[in-house]
């Protein structure tokens, strides 16, 4: 990756998009040593104008930002940084510095993802998410198709309002399926994508 630093007197913008919902979570700066550092440890680190010098995010808060990916765009001058955060990414406390900003409504799958993985180890009791969980993968599995078979009923019996409802039943029982085998969305849309091409 050839990233021009020059042309921003040593420093480039990146654009941080949580790599599982899409959501623009923040922009910051980056000098050299930060992108190798944020190469060689995983975790986000930008250069501070104000201060003028490198912080991690998260090393006072450990709201961190966990690299998966970072591309530089057709000019070599900005950074699209893909990341999973650790808490909320803004210092207000809020998923987003753009809080006010809509994120694409597909998107929300991943954060259904997120809930479900931090639903885990919850209360079995009280949580559904917690109880499909611990219990057997066949239990989850039978669920997967009993809503895969509703879902078909009702588009069978042409009731919209049905469909849509059996639907997100499926859907949120198949993810929480992925999730007790340790398979991510993503790994789902790169077959998808790999399908495509």
């Amino acid at each position: 990756m050839k990233i021009d630093f020059e042309k921003g007197g040593g420093l480039v913008p990146a654009i941080v998009q949580d790599a599982d919902s899409g959501q623009v979570l923040m922009l910051g700066y980056m000098n050299e040593t930060a992108v190798e550092k944020t190469t060689s440890t995983g975790l986000v680190t930008f250069y501070s104008r104000s201060r003028e010098m490198l912080w991690t995010k998260g090393e006072t808060s450990g709201n961190t930002l966990e690299l998966v990916d970072m591309t530089v765009d057709c000019d070599n001058d900005t950074l699209l940084v893909m990341a999973r955060p650790n808490g909320p990414t803004c210092h207000n406390g809020t998923v987003s510095c753009f809080a006010e900003a809509k994120s694409p409504s597909l998107s929300f799958l991943g954060v259904l993802e997120n809930v479900i993985k931090s639903r885990q180890n919850d209360d079995k009791t009280t949580s559904y998410t917690a109880k499909l969980l611990s219990g057997p993968l066949h239990k989850i599995s039978q669920k997967v198709g009993e809503e895969g078979v509703e879902t078909a009923l009702a588009a069978v019996a042409e009731d919209d309002e049905a469909l849509k409802n059996e639907s997100a039943d499926l859907i949120y029982h198949l993810m929480v399926l992925l999730r007790a085998k340790d398979i991510h969305l993503a790994d789902i849309v790169s077959v998808l994508q790999s399908r495509h091409r």
